[in-house]
Formats: structure tokens, sequence, C-alpha cells
């Protein structure tokens, strides 16, 4: 009777292996009929930290030690792509926005190189158009708060260079703006979420059209940007907190919120955010999905990778190459075809079509000029142009010239 088994296993494994094809097929086929859109890559921050930003050593035909290259693009079908324009924590108070512009030129000239890949783009219908023409839509996120240097003109600078949204914080508090780890009791709560400057930011991003991103924020940062924006806000990669209780993870009940306010969560792929373990495999991605279709909808649901920001990725999803397995997943998994093109770049492009409708709404409100409080911001560093006297740096005691004094001792010492 061996060989009635053999024969079972044969058939059970070409069963299998015809099924597992028809799938990936036919993810194939709605990819090509809706734009994969990413939600979050750091593929510039790559060019920084090994090239020193000179695209000129660089061919991104023949890179391979990083998750994004352009064969990888094409066989992945990444349609469009939020590039991280992401610098560090510890730039912020120096020179942070100095950094986040040259990010913001890494992209445009990526752009330039590679004309046949990549098309720039700053709006919804930008996506569709090179969607149209088989080009990568390549959009900007400005991931952290710190890059803009608690300046509003900064933000509308960056705007107008292309940016489409901002991550409110990275891993650090902003001067209005409390980060996750604050939920981790690991830094301390600063604004009790946004501070009155942080909700003005919110306010200007509605007011010219930027994405708000709540990705790296607090839980009272997201609950309240939730209820004072009037658009739909996004998390560009973050996952279920329900699944794997890490705080850099969307909880059930924010899940809701952004359901009512139509926006969307991309999910992440980092294993330590997937699995809260160093391990995950790409069963573990979809049970993200899963759990947020079942909570809140697939309508609020996107692609979120964090290539090339993270160092581990799942097994099966172990560059941009996979991105059509994981959908192949979801169909095992019986979603619809409606809920996969939603999940594609339906769910984003909608959100993103509402953020212009404010916009264009407001467009008779005047830009918020209203600069935050010097004392809120007032370091060695920062100098105090423009305010009043009686709050300039001249009127307000500092102790730096005597820690100065102190370094340059203990240095002698």
């Amino acid at each position: 009777m061996d060989w009635v088994k053999t024969v079972c296993l044969v058939l059970w494994a070409f069963t299998f292996n015809s099924v597992a094809d028809d799938l990936k097929d036919q993810a194939l086929r709605l990819m090509a009929e809706i734009p994969l859109i990413d939600g979050h890559n750091d593929l510039p921050w790559q060019m920084r930290s090994l090239f020193n930003n000179q695209l000129n050593m660089v061919d991104l035909n023949t890179l391979n030690t990083t998750h994004t290259n352009i064969p990888k693009i094409r066989e992945g079908r990444l349609s469009a792509q939020f590039w991280a324009a992401y610098v560090p924590c510890d730039s912020q108070y120096k020179d942070a926005v100095r950094q986040t512009l040259e990010q913001i030129d890494v992209v445009h000239r990526m752009c330039q190189k590679y004309p046949d890949v990549f098309k720039f783009a700053a709006s919804s219908q930008d996506i569709m158009d090179a969607f149209k023409q088989n080009k990568t839509a390549s959009l900007i996120g400005v991931e952290g708060g710190h890059s803009i240097d608690s300046s509003l003109g900064t933000l509308r600078t960056m705007y107008h260079l292309g940016v489409r949204y901002l991550t409110l914080t990275h891993s650090c508090n902003t001067p209005w703006a409390d980060n996750w780890l604050v939920d981790t009791g690991s830094e301390p709560e600063v604004h009790g979420g946004l501070s009155e400057f942080g909700k003005q930011v919110i306010q200007e991003m509605n007011r010219i059209g930027m994405l708000i991103d709540l990705s790296h924020v607090s839980e009272k940062v997201m609950n309240q940007v939730l209820d004072i924006s009037k658009a739909p806000v996004i998390f560009s990669h973050s996952s279920a907190y329900s699944i794997c209780n890490h705080k850099r993870n969307v909880p059930d009940d924010v899940l809701l919120k952004v359901k009512a306010k139509q926006g969307i969560v991309m999910i992440n792929f980092y294993n330590d955010y997937v699995t809260c373990q160093n391990a995950a495999n790409i069963s573990d991605v979809a049970d993200h999905f899963d759990h947020i279709k079942k909570v809140a909808d697939a309508s609020i649901i996107g692609f979120g990778g964090d290539y090339d920001g993270v160092p581990r990725v799942p097994v099966g999803l172990e560059d941009v190459s996979k991105y059509p397995d994981l959908v192949a997943e979801l169909l095992r998994r019986k979603w619809t075809e409606d809920e996969i093109k939603d999940a594609l770049g339906r769910n984003l492009l909608r959100v993103f079509t509402q953020v212009e409708a404010v916009r264009d709404s407001l467009i008779g409100t005047k830009p918020d000029d209203t600069p935050i409080p010097l004392k809120e911001v007032q370091n060695p560093c920062r100098t105090d142009y423009g305010y009043s006297a009686k709050f300039s740096s001249a009127s307000i005691p500092t102790f730096y010239p005597l820690l100065l004094v102190l370094i340059q001792l203990n240095k002698l010492l």
C-alpha cells in the first residue's frame, strides 16, 4: 500500500502547487488593474548611509544589498511608493532641516536618473498617470516632525518641494507632540499629546493638503488628531496592536476611529511589529490584515512595508519583489477581489483625494503665520530674530556660557 500513499502525496503536491500558481496569477492580474501603493520605504536613507547620497556611485539596477532595487520593484509590481525623507532624532535642534532637504533632493534625483522607471508624483492623479505609463509613482513623506524645526513656514516650503505627508514624530518628542515611547514609559510625557502649536500644525496641514501620518506618535496624539483633523489621516507603516502588543501598532479603539474618519492603516512588515519577536513569516503579516478587516473594515487597509528601514523582515516577504505573494495569501484567505483592490491602492487614493478636497475647500483661508512661542523652542542652537524684545534670548537668563566653562574644566581635570 506504500505506492498508494506515494501517489496520494504526489497528487496533493500537484494540486497544492496548481492552486498556489492560480492564486499568484490572480494576484498579478489584480495588480495590473489597480496600482499597489506602499506607504513607507527607506531607500533614500540607505542612499545616505551607504553612499552619502552620492547617487552617481549607485546603480539601482544592480544594487543588491538593499530590500529595494529596480528589478525587485518591477517583479513586485510596486506601482507607487511614498519614499521616506527620514533623518534621525539626534539631528533635532541641529541640522534636521538641512538633512531633510537633502533627502527630498535624493528622491527627486532618483526620478531624474531613472526616468523610465520612476515618475515624481505629488497628487492622487499623478499616481494614476504614472500607473498608466507603467512607471512607479514616487511620492515623498517626511518621517518625523523634528524635520520642520517647529516652523509652519518650513512645513509649507516642504510641501512646495513635493512632500505629501508628515509623520508627526519619529521616536522622539518634538516641542509640540509626544511620540510612541511615551506610552512605554521610557520617555516622559511632555505635552499631553499635542501642544497648542501642535494643533496649529494639524490645521495647517489640512489647509495645504498634506497627509497627516500618525505612525510613531503616542495614543493621545492619535486620538487628538482624529478628533480635530478635517481630513482623513494615515498610518503609513503600523500594524495591529491586538495581534502584536507593540506601542508602534494601532489599538482596536483607534482602528474604529480611523474607520469613522475614513482614513487608512498601511500595515508594517517589520518582524518586531508583526509578531513582537525576531522571527515572522508571510502568514503572520496576513493575520494583521485579517484582524483590521474584522475590527474595522477592508476599506481602511493598505500596505506599508517599511522596507530598507528595518533589520528584520518576514520569511516570504524578504524584499519588495514579494508583494504578489502577500496578495496571493490574502486571496487564499478568501479576501474578495474588491477587498484586495481596496487594500492595494483604492483606499489610499480615496484618502488622498479627500485630503485634496479639504485643501480645496479651505482655499480662502490665510496661511497660519503665528510662530511657536519662543520659550517652547529656545536653545543655544536657535536664534530668535523677529520675536519681541521681552521674549528675546537677550532678556531670558541662560546658563549656556557657564556650561561651556564647565565642559572645558572637565576636559582639563
